[in-house]
């Protein structure tokens, strides 16, 4: 088993610009199952708007725990995730918690779990969840510290790609008020050449235009742009 160390290092290495998430997080979910002391099987959980779902998994035990908790809207991965808090399981045979889903998982090979909340801007964005089929299979520190680190990792990529997609908007956004301010500046000279008016009355005239046909102003220019060029 790799040293935390090595984990850590081997996380700083996953690349994450100009990748879709999906494929940073099954890199980063892959080494956290090779590299976390104890695990078998491991998943990442992101919870947007208040619904949970499995973002990356490596081997099927996690993807089925995580369903199962889905269902039942319970467990330790639902609330590492809303809560922000690291939540173990030394024996499903012996734990109280979640009942509902106990008693489901108890039918799985699942014995014991970690879930370890994903930080993000104050808050929590969902949990990284590491699953064994023995009992007390997360009780070392090495098993909680490595486990930190993959969690650290996943929120750097989530925060990463939403910064990437908040940039794509803004430059969409330009790009449309770009395109609007210029389609605005043709229709007035259409104006200005047509009832011989100056700028500002000839964007007054878009103005009112608009205000009585309850258009958009960009419309009501795309309009008169669009007459003069069929007149050609």
């Amino acid at each position: 088993m790799a040293p935390v160390d090595d984990v850590m290092l081997e996380l700083n290495r996953v690349t994450l610009g100009g990748r879709e998430l999906a494929d940073v997080l099954a890199d980063i979910t892959t080494i956290a199952a090779r590299a976390i002391p104890g695990a078998e099987s491991v998943s990442t959980t992101l919870i947007r708007d208040d619904k949970p779902f499995t973002a990356a998994h490596h081997g099927e035990m996690s993807l089925h725990a995580d369903e199962l908790q889905y269902a039942e809207d319970a467990g330790p991965c639902i609330d590492a995730g809303r809560g922000g808090v690291v939540l173990r399981i030394d024996d499903t045979f012996e734990e109280g918690r979640w009942p509902r889903y106990m008693a489901r998982i108890r039918e799985t090979a699942v014995r014991s779990s970690l879930s370890v909340p994903l930080p993000y801007q104050g808050s929590w964005i969902g949990a990284l969840n590491i699953y064994s089929s023995r009992p007390d299979a997360f009780s070392s520190p090495e098993s909680l510290a490595a486990g930190l680190g993959a969690a650290e990792a996943i929120a750097v990529a989530v925060a990463n790609a939403d910064a990437h997609a908040q940039l794509a908007d803004q430059a969409r956004n330009m790009r449309i008020a770009m395109e609007s301010r210029a389609v605005i500046e043709q229709a007035k000279g259409v104006l200005m050449a047509q009832r011989h008016v100056d700028p500002e009355q000839a964007f007054e005239i878009l103005r009112q235009a608009s205000q009585r046909y309850n258009r958009k102003l960009r419309d009501i220019a795309v309009g008169i742009v669009d007459s003069t060029q069929n007149e050609r």
